[in-house]
């Protein structure tokens, strides 16, 4: 049985329809415990990794398995899962990942390559650290802790218990919120003091490798204390093409008063990755953050994303680019949460669908009652390459203040029929001019960011998708003039 339900945007926006199914397509077993039946459904077991933890680490991670053993899988009735294909995640299907050999950690190394100029460089594979390179000398002399997870856990633990996965999880994914606080072994812990800035960025690369059915859950926590400055990057990529796997990250920025953070996130898993990444910042003070997400990978890729400011003066911008092409689907659930008053919140969020792909947003502006003067912002966007893309939007405000200015909306449409006709009587051809349109839309995205150094290879990954696709596309037609003649 399937209903349809029709979705009308604010202002002059397009309305969207959407089919969705009814409840016989939530995941099965969303009962109110989850039933042990293998994969990442079975009991983690002690290795020697994780007997070098600290006490509390190790009781923590018990109490997070205990928590997900209580708490439902989610079912596309619930509205933080509404129109989600919940039928794309089937969690006995993964193993946690296993060590790489010595010859593919040395071709990872090698494809490990960010910006030119950064300030250190850690590179992951299947959750356990091969390489790490600290560019600039001058880090450790002002103080700047940028470790490894388990060693900051062991060498800082009050610092880091302070801060790790202390936040609430609000957005649905609860569930696999606490599946990876049980499982997490690795990912990067970076501490930058008071007053002190980075003036390169930070980078970091979480490969997924081995055979189809790994998992993975990379994590970062970044504490930027009052007045410092530092960009962190983080890269998420797959070994190979073919084998599909698990990523569930998390990532938690803590920017202290007057501090300046901008923080990057390139998801490039396979097209056969499932992928949750949950985020989740808070802004004090006079602080700003800026957080940009480059959705490109993954079959099924969740996006959670929370930015809570509180403190008066503090400011948030959320930006997100998203090429989806062939069956992918992108679910993005945002909340700009307004604590204190004098704050800002600006998200911009773009996304390409051709083929059959799927994105779905749903994000919500939420002001707290003594949160006046209070400017929030929130637009969605969305360029239809096919007339069986589809776009879900879903924007909203919560205000309890009397004294705030807040605006929403999603647009959708397709490319435009005059930008076409200029670049096609110039003698470039339809691919090649539909491919210059819709990175021209995505890029503006990377543009606000305002630093080239970081800018560029973002820019790069994008690029190298569309040229994907490109030759995707040239060898199907070239495919289908030889059937026809064939067939002649």
């Amino acid at each position: 049985m399937t209903d349809q339900m029709t979705i009308a945007t604010p202002g002059d926006e397009t309305i969207l329809t959407a089919d969705y199914a009814d409840t016989s397509e939530a995941l099965a077993g969303s009962e109110a415990a989850t039933v042990n039946t293998g994969g990442l459904l079975a009991e983690p077991t002690n290795d020697e990794d994780e007997s070098a933890l600290p006490d509390w680490l190790r009781e923590s991670r018990a109490r997070a398995w205990r928590e997900f053993q209580t708490l439902a899988l989610p079912a596309r009735t619930e509205q933080a899962w509404r129109f989600s294909t919940l039928g794309k995640i089937d969690l006995k299907n993964y193993q946690p990942a296993q060590p790489i050999s010595e010859t593919v950690r040395e071709k990872l190394i090698a494809r490990s390559a960010g910006n030119r100029d950064s300030a250190g460089l850690m590179v992951f594979a299947n959750d356990r650290l091969i390489a790490r390179e600290v560019y600039a000398a001058e880090l450790a002399a002002q103080g700047v802790l940028w470790l490894p997870l388990d060693e900051a856990a062991r060498a800082h633990g009050d610092l880091f218990r302070r801060h790790f996965m202390t936040q609430e999880i609000l957005l649905g994914s609860k569930k696999f919120a606490a599946l990876h606080a049980a499982r997490v072994r690795a990912g990067t812990f970076l501490y930058v003091p008071k007053n002190v800035e980075v003036a390169l960025p930070l980078e970091v690369f979480h490969w997924l490798g081995g055979g189809a059915g790994s998992a993975v859950f990379p994590h970062t926590l970044l504490i930027a204390e009052a007045g410092s400055k530092v960009t962190l990057v983080d890269y998420y990529e797959s070994e190979r093409a073919d084998a599909g796997g698990f990523a569930c990250g998390v990532n938690d920025l803590v920017v202290g008063p007057g501090a300046q953070v901008t923080y990057l996130c390139a998801q490039n898993w396979n097209e056969k990755t499932v992928s949750f990444q949950i985020n989740t910042t808070t802004v004090e003070r006079d602080a700003k953050v800026t957080s940009l997400h480059l959705n490109l990978g993954a079959a099924y890729a969740r996006l959670e994303s929370l930015s809570r400011l509180v403190g008066a003066g503090g400011r948030s911008d959320m930006l997100a680019a998203t090429v989806a092409n062939g069956t992918q689907e992108f679910d993005q659930r945002t909340l700009q949460d307004h604590v204190a008053p004098h704050t800002t919140s600006d998200l911009l969020y773009k996304n390409s669908l051709s083929d059959t792909a799927r994105t779905i947003f749903a994000g919500l502006i939420r002001v707290e009652p003594q949160a006046q003067a209070t400017d929030a912002y929130q637009k969605v966007r969305n360029l239809l390459l096919s007339e069986e893309a589809e776009a879900n939007s879903m924007p909203g405000l919560e205000i309890l203040a009397d004294e705030v200015r807040c605006t929403h909306g999603a647009t959708s449409g397709a490319v435009d029929a005059e930008e076409m006709f200029y670049l096609l009587s110039r003698g470039i051809d339809p691919l090649t001019a539909r491919q210059l349109i819709v990175f021209g839309f995505l890029n503006e995205i990377v543009e606000r960011l305002g630093d080239e150094r970081v800018a560029g290879k973002l820019t790069e990954l994008l690029r190298a998708k569309f040229e994907r696709l490109h030759a995707e596309r040239r060898q199907q037609r070239s495919n289908n003039s030889a059937a026809v003649a064939a067939a002649a």
